[in-house]
């Protein structure tokens, strides 16, 4: 209390102004510590900061930006250091955050203005890296560097980058001619297509002649519809399907665009032009430039597909029936700019969730002003924005982006689990703007479930219950409550069911429904909701669970990790009574009672079982070579114990494929050959997860051999002896296709047993299952067109070009991606327990 009243000289509420502070400051007088040293960051540091942080503001004014980092760099021409990390530091950004090239390319047309000979060098280390391109085939980069010297034109001596476009255009056309299956000269006519615009935009002028010129050409083959189209149109036309979703492939949307772009006087808007507004210095304008010849560029007489051959692409939105536009409609070139800007940012910074879904709210700092309406407004209010001015939601072209590649056929470049990352991220970091967005999305892909192609709604389930597992699983489940009635066959009703099931896995059944409005309550039964399925055979009811004296002893000394010298009487025991009950497989229920106790002592967690797994594997191995029967009922014993829970009982069969005690081919049978029935196995998630987890195996088994035997230098004798097994490999994975193929032509056609017996055959059940047979029948007839199209062009490549291909079909090394310039890299892995 005394020290209180000294600090206060007295007095209490702090009404005296000699307070403790300014009482201590005088103290401290003549004890001030000298002034603390200030720090200056090294000029190539802060010009890397700058670079890297370019047009990222809305804050900062894209000009100044610009200008300063110009300035900066000119002036330190001579410091090899600066201009060192400047050229290498700008060519990695084209390649890798596509979304600031123009910017890029702005500070490179002010440099020239004050060093010429800086900006020479930028364009022949360009050209240098276009050429290291175009000899392995990486399409992405030729694109965005070709786009980088498109935005230069205005330096450019005589035409330009157009020779580049024309000699590009002879690839494409002898690649067409070559075969009309040819996937590549699509792409390379794209690339075309997508520079165009660029160098329509630059500050070069007079350019009319030489594009029009290139779009009379290049219309031949973007007009001409691709024969496989077919196979990646995410709405398959369908006699019962009374929707009406045309799909236009990318190429052809571009050719469309750009030519009525051509006669609206090349107005393209959304493009950014940073360098209409750099500041003039000492009275020379920065549009009177100092021009250069662009090095020599060579397109390679055999041009090489690069990581995986190339398909057709169709042109897919989460937003294409919205009574406001809030996303630029197919018909107006930003549609195809903003979109190719966007996947190849997604595409790019595949190491690094955080950094995308920051450009990726950031999008409308990288176009035109007026590009957008205003982050975060409210769908209802953009009916008030006037007439003439722009209703794009920039969140909604985000979001569009992602599920272009989420849902992309026939593979997306890269894992699923990554865009389910990219969304999650964005959610997070802009709720009030990316939750409203993803709600539309959701809603217009579950109102299109019946027509979309059943991998894509597989997929779209997956993230779906994915994504809901990061927000509490909240949803207004009220919305669909009407379709909880349907018939099981029903799209709708089958994807409701689906998600539940998946829901399940991330989480619990009792926390599941508690989310659940009351309609939804009777999809979750009481069964589902305990930790540990019952243990049939602790039944003695004679009837429904024979053998379960021998089985309960079985489960008794598997506890006990007993040999199976003791294990082996029991199950002998049940073979014995089963031939004698007339059984003419007595190997099945023992097999039966032995699985079943695994999955009883393994019900724990996914470790347990494949602990009890590896313990009893030599005898589960030994049950096949036996009997084919028995392996199979291996399967049936897994299912049967998780019926209630079957995404786990997929987990373990997958487990056992591993183990090789299940082979691909007993896997594939019993799912559609032994179970197929009239089809009603083909409406369950879990199945088609089963199949095409199952067939992923086997293509990824042979992709692996095609690597290897296409490694460099590889001794003469280990080469055959990989051509025999990839010959092998290759006879078996077509056995299984065709093994895939007939069950489900059986079910889409209804000569199937079950439905050729019976009397109803026209009723809307069985129209339904049919349906669903054309569904399944239609993605397994696409996965192996594209198995085959992938081995027969690695098998083409020469050794050097496939090593820097994975199994997956992708590219690794530092060719792939540029260095990794982006800070706080994080590689998204898959969770093989949450998909």
């Amino acid at each position: 209390m005394g020290e209180y009243d000294r600090r206060n000289a007295g007095h209490r509420g702090g009404h005296n102004h000699n307070n403790r502070k300014r009482r201590y400051r005088e103290d401290d007088e003549f004890e001030r510590r000298p002034p603390r040293r200030q720090y200056q960051e090294p000029v190539h540091v802060k010009v890397r900061k700058q670079l890297l942080a370019i047009a990222e503001s809305p804050l900062k004014k894209i000009d100044e930006e610009v200008h300063e980092i110009a300035i900066i760099v000119a002036d330190n021409y001579e410091d090899e250091e600066i201009r060192g990390n400047f050229l290498e530091l700008s060519l990695q950004l084209v390649v890798e955050q596509a979304l600031k090239i123009p910017f890029l390319a702005a500070v490179i047309l002010a440099v020239n203005v004050k060093k010429p000979e800086l900006a020479y060098e930028v364009i022949t280390r360009s050209s240098t890296v276009l050429n290291d391109h175009f000899k392995v085939g990486a399409w992405r980069e030729v694109k965005l560097l070709l786009r980088f010297l498109g935005c230069l034109q205005a330096i450019l001596n005589d035409q330009g980058v157009f020779p580049v476009l024309e000699e590009l255009f002879s690839r494409a056309v002898d690649l067409q001619t070559a075969s009309l299956d040819d996937g590549l000269g699509l792409q390379i006519v794209k690339i075309i297509l997508l520079t165009i615009p660029y160098i329509m935009a630059s500050s070069a002028s007079g350019l009319e002649e030489f594009a029009n010129a290139l779009l009379e050409k290049t219309d031949i083959i973007a007009s001409t519809p691709h024969p496989l189209e077919a196979l990646v149109d995410p709405y398959p036309s369908s006699e019962d399907d009374d929707t009406n979703h045309q799909a236009h492939s990318i190429i052809s949307l571009l050719q469309t665009q750009l030519q009525t772009e051509a006669t609206q006087s090349w107005n393209l808007a959304c493009i950014p032009r940073p360098w209409r507004t750099l500041p003039i210095e000492n009275g020379v304008p920065p549009l009177a430039p100092t021009k250069h010849s662009l090095p020599s560029i060579i397109v390679p007489s055999m041009v090489s597909s690069g990581a995986q051959p190339q398909l057709p692409e169709m042109y897919f939105s989460v937003y294409a029936d919205q009574d406001v536009e809030t996303v630029p409609p197919t018909s107006n070139i930003a549609s195809s700019i903003l979109r190719d800007a966007l996947v190849d940012t997604i595409s790019t910074l595949d190491y690094n969730r955080n950094a995308t879904a920051r450009f990726l709210i950031d999008l409308d700092c990288y176009f035109a002003p007026e590009t957008f309406v205003k982050r975060a407004t409210p769908f209802d209010r953009l009916r008030e924005v006037d007439e003439g001015k722009s209703t794009w939601k920039p969140e909604d072209v985000a979001v569009d982006a992602v599920f272009s590649q989420l849902l992309q056929l026939p593979a997306p470049e890269h894992k699923l689990v990554y865009y389910h990352a990219v969304l999650t991220e964005s959610c997070k970091i802009a709720p009030a703007a990316i939750a409203p967005s993803l709600g539309r999305a959701i809603r217009f892909l579950y109102r299109n479930v019946d027509a979309m192609d059943l991998e894509l709604e597989y997929r779209f389930l997956d993230w779906f219950s994915h994504h809901l597992s990061n927000f509490g699983f909240t949803w207004k489940w009220t919305e669909w409550v009407d379709d909880v009635e349907l018939p099981s066959a029903k799209p709708k009703k089958a994807f409701i069911v689906g998600a539940l099931e998946k829901e399940i896995r991330l989480s619990f059944a009792q926390r599941i429904r508690g989310t659940l409005p009351e309609p939804y309550q009777a999809l979750i039964t009481e069964a589902k909701e305990k930790d540990t399925p019952d243990f049939k055979y602790n039944s003695d009811h004679a009837v429904e669970t024979p053998y379960a004296p021998q089985a309960r002893e079985v489960l008794r000394l598997l506890r006990a990790k007993a040999p199976d010298a003791e294990i082996q009487p029991h199950l002998s025991s049940i073979e014995t009574e089963a031939a004698e009950l007339g059984i003419t497989e007595p190997l099945i229920p023992s097999t039966d009672a032995f699985m079943t106790a695994i999955c009883f002592i393994g019900s724990k967690s996914l470790s347990h079982v494949l602990s009890c797994i590896e313990r009893c594997k030599e005898r589960l191995l030994a049950l096949g070579p036996r009997s084919e029967a028995a392996r199979r009922q291996i399967i049936t014993s897994v299912m049967e114990y998780w019926s209630e829970k079957p995404g786990v009982g997929v987990n373990v069969v997958d487990k056992l494929l591993n183990y090789t005690i299940l082979t691909p081919q007993s896997v594939i049978n019993w799912a559609l050959t032994d179970n197929i029935g009239k089809g009603q196995i083909l409406t369950h998630a879990h199945i088609y997860e089963m199949v095409a987890s199952t067939m992923h195996k086997v293509t990824n088994r042979v992709r692996q051999i095609v690597i290897a035997r296409n490694q460099a230098e590889l001794p003469a004798a280990q080469k055959g002896i990989l051509d025999e097994t990839l010959e092998k490999e290759r006879v078996q994975m077509k056995e299984l296709f065709s093994t895939v193929e007939d069950s489900l032509t059986g079910v889409a056609s209804g000569v199937v047993d079950e439905m050729a017996e019976s009397r109803d055959q026209d009723t809307e059940a069985e129209a339904l299952l049919r349906l669903w047979g054309e569904k399944w029948l239609r993605v397994f007839r696409r996965k192996m067109a594209v198995e085959e199209a992938w081995i027969q062009e690695m098998l083409t490549k020469q050794p050097q070009e496939a090593e820097l291909i994975d199994g997956n079909g992708e590219e690794t090394g530092e060719m792939a991606r540029g260095n990794g310039i982006t800070e706080n890299q994080q590689k998204v892995e898959e969770d093989e327990d949450i998909l």
